[in-house]
C-alpha cells in the first residue's frame, strides 16, 4: 500500500477491565470482570467490562443492574490512579519508537502516531511497527492493544475502530481506496467516527443510510442540513482527512474557558442544589488562582431530575470586572442560580463554566472595586493552594463542606468524577 503519510491509531482494549484484570493475573479474554462502583447503587454504570463479557452478549457501559443474572463475574471498583499510572507506562513504550512531536494522546486509551519517517529508519511496514508496539506493551503490562494504519489521521481511526476487529493480528489498514472499496456499504453508519445516533437518524429520514450515500448526495443539501459539521461529514465520506498532527501540535483556541460539571449521585433539592453550586465556584475560583486566570462572566446549567416539560435551567452572569476572587464570583453565581432555576424541580446534574479566561496580568481595573479586600481574598487563595498541594486537597475546608449532601470532600478523593 503506497501512502504520503502513515499513521498508526493504538488502542488498549477494555482498558480499565484489562488492568485489573493485569492485577490479579487474569486475562481478560477469558476473564469476566467489571469495573464499577457497586457502592454508588444498583444501577451505576459500569465503567469498563472485559472482552470476555462482551463476547457473552454484555454491553459496554451498561448500569450494573442490566448485566444477565446467570452471569458470574467479578467486580473491580475503579481505580482512576492506577489506570493513569498504566497509561503512562504504555506512553513510554510508545517513547521508545516515535518522538513525542508525532505522537498524539487522543484519551487515556488511545494515541495517534505519525510514522511516516520511521519505516525506513525500522526497516518495517507500518503493520510491523504497529504489531512491535503492541507486543511491547504486552510484554511490559499484559494489557491487549489493537491498532488501526491509515494514510491520514481518519483513515487510522477506522482502520482501528472497523478494519481491525475481525483481523487475526488486531491491525487493519486502509487507505482513500480501499476505505471506498472495503467501508463504502458498511453499516451502521455510527460505527464510524464522529457520526452519533442523531446525525445518523437525520440521515436515514432521507434515505441516506451508507457513507456511499453521503459522498453521492448533494453537497448543497448537506449543508442545508448540517450546517458547517456538513464540510466534515462529506471529507470523511471520501476517506479525507487534512488535519496532521503538526496541526494539532501547533494550534491555539482563540479563546479559552474552564469548566466543572458533575451527576449527582441522587436528587438534590433547591437548597441542597445551592450548597454544591458554591462548593464547584469555589473550587473553580483556586484553578483560576493556581493558573493565574481571571474570567468576567460564568455560565450555569442546570439539569432537572426525571422527566419534565423543561429538562434544564440555563443562564449566564457578568461580573463587573476580570477576576478570580472566591469572594466576589460565588455570589454571582448563586445569585444567578436564584434566578434560573425552579425552586420546585429536583436538580440531578451541574455544569459551571468560567467563559473567555485570560492570563491575570492583562485584566481590567475598575474604579468601583475595593482591591485590599481583593487581595485579602486572594491570599487566602494562594495560602489554601500551598497547604492543599502539600498536604493533600482535603487539607483545608470551609464550613459548607462539611454540610450534609456536600460534595467537595468526596470529589476532592476522585479523578475524573471516579475513585482515584
Amino acid at each position: 500500500m503506497h501512502m504520503e503519510k502513515t499513521y498508526l491509531c493504538i488502542d488498549l482494549k477494555s482498558f480499565y477491565a484489562s488492568v485489573e484484570c493485569a492485577e490479579r493475573g487474569l486475562d481478560a479474554m477469558t476473564t469476566n470482570l467489571v469495573v464499577a462502583d457497586t457502592a454508588r447503587s444498583v444501577n451505576t454504570i459500569c465503567l469498563a467490562i472485559s472482552p470476555a463479557m462482551k463476547r457473552l452478549g454484555v454491553k459496554n457501559r451498561c448500569r450494573v443492574g442490566e448485566i444477565p443474572r446467570g452471569i458470574s463475574y467479578i467486580t473491580a471498583p475503579p481505580r482512576m490512579q492506577k489506570y493513569i499510572d498504566y497509561s503512562a507506562e504504555i506512553y513510554a513504550v510508545y517513547l521508545h519508537y516515535i518522538a513525542k512531536e508525532d505522537i498524539h494522546v487522543y484519551s487515556v486509551d488511545e494515541a495517534f502516531m505519525d510514522v511516516t519517517p520511521y519505516l525506513r529508519l525500522y526497516h518495517m511496514s507500518a503493520r510491523e511497527l504497529g504489531i512491535r508496539i503492541m507486543q511491547e506493551i504486552w510484554d511490559r503490562t499484559r494489557i491487549r492493544a489493537s491498532c488501526g494504519v491509515g494514510s491520514n489521521l481518519y483513515l487510522a481511526k477506522i482502520a482501528l475502530d472497523i478494519a481491525a476487529k475481525p483481523s487475526p493480528d488486531a491491525v487493519g489498514e486502509l487507505d482513500e481506496q480501499t476505505y471506498i472499496t472495503r467501508l463504502w456499504r458498511h453499516r451502521p453508519l455510527t460505527d464510524f467516527w464522529r457520526v452519533g445516533a442523531g446525525m445518523a437518524k437525520k440521515l436515514s429520514s432521507y434515505g441516506i443510510d451508507t457513507m456511499k450515500g453521503i459522498a453521492e448526495a448533494d453537497e448543497d443539501f448537506l449543508y442545508q442540513i448540517f450546517g458547517v459539521d456538513a464540510e466534515l461529514l462529506i471529507d470523511h465520506a471520501w476517506g479525507r482527512e487534512p488535519v496532521t498532527i503538526a496541526d494539532i501540535k501547533a494550534y491555539r483556541p482563540r479563546s479559552q474557558s474552564i469548566s466543572s460539571g458533575q451527576v449527582l449521585m441522587k436528587d438534590y433539592s433547591y437548597r441542597d442544589g445551592e450548597l454544591i453550586v458554591k462548593e464547584m465556584m469555589d473550587l473553580l475560583c483556586l484553578d483560576l488562582v493556581s493558573q493565574n486566570l481571571v474570567t468576567k462572566s460564568v455560565t450555569l446549567h442546570i439539569g432537572y431530575s426525571g422527566f419534565h416539560v423543561v429538562e434544564y435551567a440555563h443562564g449566564t452572569a457578568s461580573l463587573d470586572f476580570e477576576t478570580n476572587a472566591d469572594s466576589v464570583m460565588i455570589p454571582a453565581v448563586v445569585a444567578l442560580y436564584q434566578r434560573i432555576v425552579n425552586p420546585l424541580i429536583s436538580i440531578r446534574k451541574v455544569t459551571i463554566t468560567c467563559n473567555e479566561v485570560r492570563p491575570e496580568t492583562c485584566r481590567q481595573c475598575s474604579l468601583y472595586v475595593d482591591f485590599e479586600e481583593l487581595e485579602r481574598s486572594r491570599r487566602l487563595q494562594k495560602a489554601v493552594l500551598q497547604i492543599r498541594q502539600r498536604y493533600g486537597k482535603n487539607a483545608v475546608l470551609k464550613g459548607m463542606n462539611l454540610e450534609n449532601n456536600a460534595m467537595t470532600i468526596t470529589r476532592n478523593k476522585q479523578i475524573g468524577g471516579h475513585r482515584a
